[in-house]
């Protein structure tokens, strides 16, 4: 059997449905096969979520470093030890401080070498707020712990791989952020991960229209052919092979998108609400551009369902997978690098 990767998991906001989809992914034994799994929280909170969702015959190894983690069992390191009060459903300070707890000591234990890749359960953006977290989510605050000079949010599934130019931020004021810097930082990470992340040798992009229609010849808008194409044109000069803009309406619409191995949204829902219809809750979000390994599922903190025993675990499990199979593409990639005659050949048989 390949190696197994200890892969850290945190929590996310006590209050909504993190706790219920990491039991649910852990539950069959035969998981433990592939991973070894380490969760950052608190045994009386799992406890809770266990008994709230009426899960049976599971249990967490509780340890106090990962050097403990037992390789057949669900390991979960304490992170606080008060009693702390879960209101279901709800948002509140406390769901959004110890989703911070079990969020920092997963990454000290990330960036020290201690786990292989991060899984993160949902966070709220707003009730995590505080001195100590002042980023728009996830991917804003493990850029600055990694001091990453830029990220790509990158959404998977099995039918497509979509990155947006401009991720969390208000929709008036996207074409103000749309500049052909902007696409080509981008255009160069999503190509950097293909090769790297998922070894594709020589990654075809597609690269979507800001405008209805993409502008239709400046009758809609001008950023297209004055601020997409020369980006797009640009990219090509230093090798990229990307293609647009596409409008993208037809572009999903007609399944063209399974023609490419990466696709560059503009904004965050022009990419994210076609992913999701087609990754049918087994997408995963995936941050490139970071020396660590971090995904975590394509859903939210499902307030309205925690509890209920009705939270879905396919994305989060696809998200467990799609982190072992990032690590070991890195690691072999890496590994080749350090004798050039064998990664000569494995380009050419891969060409």
């Amino acid at each position: 059997m390949s190696e197994k990767y200890k892969i850290g998991i945190s929590v996310g906001d006590l209050n909504g449905i993190g706790f219920e989809v990491i039991i649910k992914s852990l539950l069959d034994n035969r998981v433990l096969d592939y991973f070894t799994p380490i969760v950052y929280g608190n045994t009386k909170n799992a406890s809770f979520h266990r008994k709230a969702n009426n899960i049976t015959d599971f249990s967490f190894n509780v340890i106090n470093d990962v050097d403990q983690a037992n390789p057949k069992r669900p390991n979960l390191i304490n992170c606080w030890q008060e009693d702390v009060k879960i209101t279901l459903g709800e948002e509140n300070e406390i769901g959004g401080k110890y989703a911070f707890i079990s969020l920092e000591r997963a990454v000290d234990d990330l960036l020290a070498g201690k786990i292989d890749a991060l899984v993160t359960a949902p966070i709220n953006k707003h009730n995590i707020q505080s001195e100590s977290f002042n980023f728009p989510g996830h991917t804003e605050y493990l850029q600055s712990r990694t001091n990453a000079d830029d990220v790509l949010m990158f959404m998977l599934c099995e039918d497509l791989r979509i990155g947006v130019v401009t991720g969390h931020i208000p929709v008036k004021e996207v074409a103000t952020n749309i500049t052909e810097e902007a696409i080509l930082k981008k255009l160069r990470l999503m190509n950097d991960s293909l090769k790297k992340d998922f070894w594709i040798q020589k990654p075809k992009i597609a690269v979507l229209g800001l405008n209805p229609h993409a502008g239709d010849n400046g009758v809609i808008g001008h950023e297209d052919n004055d601020i997409i194409v020369p980006a797009i044109e640009k990219a090509r000069e230093e090798g990229i092979l990307c293609m647009g803009p596409y409008p993208a309406d037809g572009f999903f619409a007609g399944s063209t998108y399974k023609k490419f191995d990466g696709v560059l949204a503009m904004y965050h829902d022009q990419g994210l609400i076609p992913f999701k219809h087609i990754a049918n809750r087994k997408g995963v979000n995936f941050t490139a551009g970071l020396p660590i390994v971090r995904t975590s599922p394509d859903h939210g903190t499902g307030y309205d369902i925690a509890g209920k025993n009705m939270a879905s675990h396919e994305s989060f499990l696809e998200a467990i997978f799609a982190a072992i199979h990032i690590v070991r593409n890195r690691r072999e990639l890496s590994e080749l690098l350090e004798n050039p005659l064998s990664f000569h050949k494995l380009s050419k048989d891969k060409d």
